[in-house]
């Protein structure tokens, strides 16, 4: 670790100014993004004694070997830029609002032909609308009940395949909870429209379907169709049993969110409830590590400024900012705050501490569940913390390794039969997988020859690129005299490394030969603080360079099982990028061999559906749609790519055949 004083400012050279300071570890990476009022009172305080300093602040100051600082002009630029840095670097030790679960939303997926009304989790996607979130049984029970009234497409892409094939509509189409679009029984048009009414019932619009309902049962009733007015009064009792599921909480021109916050010395527990038309629509959670002792204020700005900022760009005309953002503790600069989420929203945002009344009841509500939240994680994160502190601790000791495996990086080679063979790198830092700093690299030459010659092929090109960056970034500094800036203008232009800082560990997929091949790429490259070993999968024995007999790890060590998983995980990610490229590469290669089609209509062809997966699924009529491409030529082709069979997968490593 650094020491805080080999890189600490002289306090006179600092400027009282506001602005944004970042820190940074020896490898150049952004590790930490803040902000200040009074830059020089806010620095000075992380070079304090070390004994008063959070344990998370501890080990940042530590980490870092440098500072730096930009001043602005407002309190509202410094909030503005130091969003933008921590979007932009993602410094670990800035607080990041994790969900304590994962909770599924209602998901319409507007922009398929067909759109389909499903469970989503995870990251929001481009063209998909989103209701929530919810409890996983309430959010089924209500797609059960509403599809009685809206019958839209809920099944798979495959179901949906299936069955426009063979001309019969799955189960729900012949109960009705399907309008079975797939085989005509509704149009394309009809059937979108249906979608939208679902999407506007969900969006708080339940009175004007359930009205609408009534008159046409009352039209029914007047006309003697009593079987109508029947399946109409149903299809009202079923409106309403959704409507009337989230109780009022609030007068019904309500739209809020309100913030609860349960925090201890090194951790703080969020909560949100999401009022909608006054009626509670959904519910969320977060838990944080702290890094600076914040109080419920300070933690209550950067929770607004990441929620809404992050998710501004994916909200659409139903999931909007709302006019009223409750918190429990009024931020000190909430009128900058206000007008940055105006800005988001597009209209005014209030944001208040509920005082009294029902607001400040619900406030109390909120907390309750705070708290709740975090005695939960408190109990479920000492089992997982230990687990993977065990885990790395044991495969450090059974290596012999000096430094603890912060980051652990994994490799893999899959091919089909020696063509398009393709490498896989997955991340491991602090025992969690890093999906952001994934990579993925195409083999081709003299390296496709073997698994030996891939991997040493894959671990130079890595390795290279990071000496690389390092020789950059050491001419950067060279030209300066100064490890810190100040600049009158905003945002310094920073650039991203194609790789992060080095692993303390190489793990390849494979026994000695495999080993011997990563070490000597790195010994050609002049690295020796890397450690390399290899995990072979017929008996899960670890292989160290150079040693004639491997280590043998117990069934139920922790250490195995965390290797087991890095490895899977790079055979899962080596396996999905060798699919797709050979995908592509054989239907282009199909294409080519169909009379008529040259190379410019197959280019056409590709760039029309934006993929071969989408070219694949497109029936004669799609494919005619296509400038060039006449009835005749679409039967031809579509026939082509129906009849292919895709030849087996194998790991080179293992000669295992991965999929038939």
């Amino acid at each position: 670790m650094a020491n805080p004083l080999s890189y600490r400012p002289k306090t006179g050279e600092i400027p009282t100014n506001p602005g944004v300071y970042r820190f940074r570890d020896e490898h150049g990476r952004v590790i930490y993004v803040g902000k200040a009022k009074n830059l020089r009172a806010r620095l000075t305080s992380y070079f304090a004694n070390p004994a008063t300093l959070l344990p998370k602040t501890y080990a940042m100051v530590h980490t870092a070997a440098s500072v730096q600082w930009t001043i602005v002009g407002s309190e509202l630029e410094a909030l503005q830029l130091e969003y933008t840095w921590i979007k932009e670097f993602a410094p670990r030790y800035n607080l990041a609002f994790r969900d304590d679960k994962s909770y599924p939303y209602l998901a319409v997926t507007m922009g398929e032909q067909f759109p389909r009304v499903q469970v989503m989790r995870g990251e929001r996607r481009k063209g998909v609308r989103y209701f929530g979130p919810y409890t996983a049984g309430a959010i089924r029970e209500t797609v059960d009940t509403l599809l009685r009234v809206f019958p839209v497409r809920t099944c798979s892409p495959s179901v949906l395949k299936r069955a426009q094939q063979s001309g019969r509509p799955c189960l729900l189409g012949y109960i009705d909870k399907c309008a079975a679009p797939c085989v005509g029984k509704i149009s394309e048009q009809d059937h979108r429209q249906l979608a939208e009414e679902f999407c506007s019932f969900m969006a708080g619009e339940a009175k004007r379907f359930i009205s609408s309902l009534e008159k046409q049962m009352a039209a029914a009733v007047a006309e003697l169709d009593y079987e109508q007015a029947a399946r109409l009064r149903d299809d009202i009792i079923a409106l309403r049993k959704v409507f009337e599921r989230n109780a009022v909480v609030l007068p019904e021109d309500t739209s809020a969110d309100i913030f609860a916050v349960h925090q201890d010395e090194l951790e703080a527990a969020v909560q949100v409830f999401y009022v909608r038309a006054g009626r509670i629509r959904g519910q969320r959670g977060w838990v944080v590590e702290k890094v600076e002792d914040l109080e419920p204020a300070e933690l209550v700005e950067h929770l607004l400024q990441q929620v809404y900022g992050e998710e501004s760009g994916q909200r659409d005309a139903d999931d909007k900012i709302p006019r009223q953002i409750l918190v429990p503790e009024m931020p000190s600069n909430a009128e900058q705050l206000s007008t940055w989420l105006s800005g988001l929203r597009g209209s005014r945002v209030e944001i208040k501490v509920p005082q009294r009344g029902d607001k400040a009841a619900l406030m109390e509500t909120v907390e309750s569940n705070a708290e709740q939240a975090m005695k939960l994680h408190k109990s479920k994160r000492a089992g997982d913390l230990n687990q993977r502190s065990l885990a790395l601790k044991e495969l450090q000791d059974a290596l012999g390794l000096q430094m603890p495996l912060l980051r652990i990086e994994c490799y893999d080679i899959s091919h089909v039969q020696g063509t398009n063979v393709v490498a896989s790198m997955v991340v491991v830092e602090d025992g969690l997988a890093k999906k952001s700093e994934y990579r993925k690299f195409s083999i081709s030459g003299a390296a496709a020859q073997d698994d030996t010659a891939s991997m040493y092929d894959v671990i130079s090109r890595r390795f290279r690129h990071y000496l690389q960056e390092q020789q950059e970034r050491a001419e950067a500094l060279a030209s300066t005299e100064v490890t810190y800036e100040i600049t009158e203008e905003g945002i310094e232009a920073g650039s991203k490394s194609k790789f992060a800082y080095p692993p303390n560990l190489v793990v390849v997929d494979g026994g000695p030969p495999q080993v011997a091949a990563a070490s000597r790429a790195l010994a050609d490259l002049g690295i020796s603080d890397v450690a390399v070993v290899g995990l072979a999968k017929r008996l899960e024995e670890v292989w160290l360079p150079n040693d004639d007999f491997p280590v043998i790890l117990p069934r139920s060590s922790q250490g195995l099982y965390l290797l087991q998983r890095i490895r899977d995980e790079a055979h899962r990610f080596a396996i999905t990028f060798h699919r797709q490229k050979r995908a592509k590469s054989m239907t282009a290669s199909l294409l080519d061999e169909i009379p008529g089609l040259g190379e410019s209509k197959s280019k056409t062809l590709l760039k029309h559906f934006g993929s071969v997966k989408k070219l694949r699924a497109a029936s004669v009529q799609e494919l005619t749609e296509v400038k060039g491409v006449g009835p005749v030529l679409g039967e031809a082709i579509h026939q082509a790519l129906q009849d292919a069979q895709a030849a087996p997968a194998v790991n080179m490593s293992t000669g295992e055949i991965l999929e038939t």
